[in-house]
């Protein structure tokens, strides 16, 4: 995105945010605008009460002129508070809104798109860039129209005062907002760059945390090390030249106020000497000068916060624009089990230069039907494919080449949402939130009753499991408070409550512990009695035994696929010669 578009950007971001809650920015608004307006005051009342005292006023008019000013000097500050309040208020209510509205869109992209974007990097998008534009949330309208009626409101008293000095400041504020406006411009790119590599950095970050477990046993703490002090060395100029040009502006504002500073004492000082103004008009004059600084700043800190807002509002936009590379569909899926069918389908995953390399293929003409109510065992070694297959069944990718259905659908037409909700998922790897059991399985769905989690966990054969938990349903579970066998019988369970029509097991069994292998067993023989098509990737041959087919792959082709029974049967099928062998990982 080029500069020249970016503000106008940041304006309309800043628009559909604060439009929802327009009542209270408009309180926001009035409160600061009240708070401005008192601090044109507070300075007359100060000159009046130096006239008053240099012309030997009455003792009573001196104080109920101190009086007044202490009053206005307090009125300002309880509006500034009462601002402040509302201006943090509406710049957390826009800011989760964005959030939330970027996390949803996240979700949303394909996994193409996740596969090139860290998770450590997309929460930094997320928060980090959302984080700073907080400020520009806040008050930078309202900060900045203020400012400048609070500029023009000074200099209008200053003429009034005399007009040589209204004409000089007046000059003075142009050239210093032309001044300020002008070294603004060239801090925007240095603000995105910083931005993107702290993304960068934190990307990183989550990548080694993630794998903490394997660096440790591979002995490559050292070389993550590295590759960490390499990312801040990075980062660290970058960083500074930010800063620099950030400061910039803070430097060109200092001596502009100095100058200021100057014109008001010189000038000031001249007339009163010439006795063309009272000792309280100079004072004004003076006061008047330190307040134009007041807005001069908060303009130059407003124009900061725009450099920053330039930058984040950019990559904010730039993730908002992504789009996913799947197309949702408005076809719905039928009732009932689901079949499966795979026509010539041949896939393989991004090389990273937007096209599957013939190295990178990993199905490759896939041909296959498999009818409603069937329990599909699909074998083959480790890269032969049968992820891939399942990743396609609940279209995380399309295939480039061939068309998969469900239920007789094309899945590029069916609808996602429905697709997803009638085709249930369960991996060797189960993902848990710090939340109750019952969350767990709802995934924080109010809408599923009690009623209906208990009813699938009789049906799994888990009332028993449920009842040896402390708390029942509102038990707390965490990532390690569960074994693997049970955040598999969790898994099973968040799918059943679904209603699914198809069930894919993709190595679901292969981490099973003792404790909870029978409960498992059960749980699966249950699933797979029910009105539902089955299908179960494996590498262990124990694990198929329940299957009605078998698939097996070998280099993204079918090796064999036919009745389970027969295949057994016949002593020169490779199922068959795979059982003889034992039932073992044969397959690995």
């Amino acid at each position: 995105m080029r500069n020249g578009r970016s503000t106008p950007d940041a304006y309309r971001l800043l628009w559909h945010y604060l439009a929802p809650q327009s009542g209270a920015a408009l309180l926001m608004s009035g409160l600061l605008l009240a708070s401005i307006g008192l601090q044109l005051v507070g300075p007359h009342v100060a000159s009046t009460f130096i006239d008053a005292a240099r012309g030997r006023a009455a003792e009573a008019r001196l104080v109920q002129l101190a009086l007044v000013f202490v009053g206005v000097a307090l009125a300002q500050q309880a509006l500034l508070v009462l601002a402040t309040y509302w201006s943090e208020r509406v710049a957390w209510t826009a800011t989760n809104a964005l959030r939330a509205d970027l996390a949803a869109h996240l979700l949303r992209l394909d996994l193409g798109f996740h596969k090139l974007h860290t998770p450590g990097e997309l929460i930094e998008r997320v928060d980090g860039d959302v984080n700073a534009l907080a400020g520009f949330f806040s008050s930078f309208v309202v900060q900045l129209v203020g400012s400048v009626l609070l500029l023009i409101g000074v200099l209008v008293a200053v003429a009034f005062v005399d007009a040589r000095l209204g004409f000089a400041f007046t000059a003075f504020a142009a050239v210093a907002l032309v001044l300020l406006g002008w070294v603004r411009r060239f801090g925007t790119p240095h603000w995105r760059a910083e931005r993107e590599q702290s993304a960068a950095f934190y990307g990183y970050v989550g990548e080694v945390l993630t794998a903490t477990e394997d660096l440790r046993s591979n002995g490559a703490v050292p070389y993550a090390l590295h590759r960490f002090f390499g990312h801040l060395r990075t980062w660290l100029p970058i960083g500074l030249r930010a800063n620099l040009w950030g400061n910039m502006v803070w430097v060109t504002a200092a001596v502009l106020f100095a100058i200021g500073d100057a014109l008001a004492y010189g000038l000031g000082g001249s007339l009163f000497q010439s006795q063309t103004i009272s000792l309280g008009a100079v004072y004004l004059v003076v006061a008047y000068a330190a307040m134009l600084a007041a807005p001069l700043e908060t303009i130059r800190t407003q124009m900061q916060d725009l450099q920053r807002a330039d930058a984040s509002v950019a990559r904010v936009r730039e993730l908002l624009l992504a789009c996913s590379a799947l197309e949702d569909g408005t076809a719905e899926l039928p009732a009932g089990a689901l079949g499966v069918e795979f026509q010539r389908v041949r896939f393989g995953y991004d090389d990273g230069a937007g096209a599957a390399t013939e190295r990178a293929v990993v199905l490759d003409d896939l041909s296959f039907t498999l009818r409603a109510g069937r329990v599909l065992g699909l074998l083959g070694r480790t890269g032969s494919g049968k992820t891939t297959a399942a990743r396609l069944l609940f279209r995380l990718y399309d295939p480039q080449v061939g068309e998969v259905y469900v239920g007789g659908v094309a899945v590029r037409q069916a609808r996602l949402a429905a697709l997803r909700e009638r085709v249930g998922l369960v991996t060797q790897d189960v993902q848990l939130f710090e939340a109750t059991l019952r969350d767990n399985l709802t995934f924080f769905d109010s809408r599923v009753v009690d009623e209906r989690l208990l009813t699938v966990l009789d049906t799994l054969g888990l009332r028993d499991w449920l009842e040896r938990l402390p708390d029942g349903l509102d038990t707390p579970i965490s990532g390690g408070s569960l074994s693997a066998g049970e955040a598999q019988l969790l898994a099973l369970a968040r799918v059943f409550i679904k209603d699914p029509g198809l069930v894919i097991l993709d190595e679901a069994s292969s981490r099973l512990d003792p404790a909870t292998e029978a409960l498992l067993e059960r749980a699966l023989d249950r699933l797979l009695h029910a009105d539902c098509t089955v299908i179960i990737i494996a590498h262990r041959m124990q694990t198929v035994e329940r299957a009605d087919d078998i698939l097996i792959l070998e280099d993204g082709r079918i090796r064999e696929y036919g009745s389970r029974a027969l295949l057994a049967a016949d002593p020169a099928s490779r199922f068959a010669a795979l059982r003889r062998a034992g039932h073992g990982e044969v397959l690995a």
